[in-house]
C-alpha cells in the first residue's frame, strides 16, 4: 500500500502544471494534499473524477482561497470524517480522515504559528486537541496514519539553520516539545525511522529567497504511524526532485493491509 502526501499551494496551480499527470503514474492508494486553496466550484476538471480514485475534499467555511486538504483514494472508506468535531478548529478545513475497518487515514495541515502570540497560542492548542483525536480513536481499535505539513521541523537534522532559528515559529522549544508528545505516544515519523542519520533532506524551501536551490531547507512534512503499524512500514521517503509548490511530496510504502 503506497500513500503520498504533499502541501501543493493550491490545487488550481499544480493542476495547470500537469502534475495530476505525475502522480496517477505513481498509482498510490491514497493521495493526501494540503492547501488547495480552492472552493469547490473552483477545483478544475483535471482534479475531479479521475479513474480508479475516489476524492474527497474539506474546505475553509469562512474564508476563501485559504487552507482546504483533499484525499484521493483507490480505496471506499466507511467512514470520512472533518473535523475533530471542535468548532475553534474546523473552520479552516485543516483536517479529514478516512476510516476504515481497523484503520483510520488522516490528512492535516496543521496552522502556522506565525502573526503573534494568539497564533501560536491556536497552533500549540489545536496541536493538543489533534493527540487527542487520534488517542480517541486508538481507544476504539483503529490503527492510524497521519500525514501532512506539520509545519515544525522536529530535530536539528530536520532543517538546514538550526541555531538561526531556535526562536522562529516552526522550530520553538514548544513547538517541537509537542512532537516530543507525540513520540512518547509510540507514533512513529516514519522517514526518520527508517533514516534516522539521513541529513540535508527536505520537504519545504523559502520561495523567495531561493533556498531549494541552495537546499536551504526545513523537513515539516511527515507520515506517521502508530506503532502497531511498524512491522508493516516498508519505505518512507521524500520526493525532493518534484517541482510545483514550495513543498515537496512525501511518503511511505507500507505491506497490503486489507481494507
Amino acid at each position: 500500500m503506497k500513500l503520498i502526501s504533499w502541501n501543493v499551494n493550491g490545487i488550481r496551480a499544480v493542476a495547470r502544471k500537469g502534475l495530476f499527470d505525475w502522480w496517477i503514474a505513481e498509482k498510490p492508494d491514497f493521495f493526501c494534499i494540503q492547501e488547495t486553496k480552492a472552493t469547490e466550484d473552483q477545483v478544475p476538471p483535471e482534479a475531479k473524477n479521475i479513474k480508479g480514485y475516489s476524492h474527497y475534499f474539506n474546505w475553509p467555511t469562512e474564508k476563501k482561497g485559504y487552507s482546504g486538504v483533499a484525499i484521493y483514494s483507490k480505496h471506499k472508506p466507511e467512514e470520512v470524517s472533518f473535523g475533530m468535531d471542535t468548532p475553534a478548529f474546523d473552520t479552516e478545513g485543516r483536517l479529514m480522515a478516512l476510516h476504515f475497518k481497523g484503520l483510520s487515514v488522516i490528512n492535516i495541515y496543521f496552522p502556522n504559528g506565525g502573526g503573534g502570540p494568539e497564533r501560536l497560542r491556536y497552533k500549540l492548542d489545536f496541536y493538543d486537541a489533534f493527540l487527542h483525536f487520534i488517542q480517541e480513536l486508538r481507544k476504539k481499535g483503529q490503527k492510524v496514519i497521519f500525514c501532512g505539513d506539520i509545519n515544525t521541523a522536529h530535530e536539528e537534522i530536520d532543517l538546514a539553520r538550526p541555531k538561526e532559528n531556535e526562536k522562529n515559529t516552526g522550530f520553538l522549544p514548544e513547538e517541537r516539545a509537542w512532537l516530543d508528545q507525540v513520540a512518547s505516544n509510540g507514533y512513529i515519523d516514519t522517514f526518520r525511522f527508517l533514516h534516522p542519520g539521513k541529513k540535508d533532506i527536505y520537504s519545504y524551501w523559502d520561495m523567495k529567497t531561493a533556498a531549494r536551490e541552495r537546499n536551504v531547507g526545513w523537513r515539516i512534512d511527515y507520515v506517521y504511524i502508530s506503532p502497531d503499524l511498524q512491522k508493516d512500514l516498508k519505505k518512507a521517503f521524500v520526493l525532493d526532485a518534484v517541482i510545483g509548490s514550495d513543498h515537496c511530496p512525501v511518503g511511505i510504502e507500507l505491506s497490503d493491509l486489507k481494507l
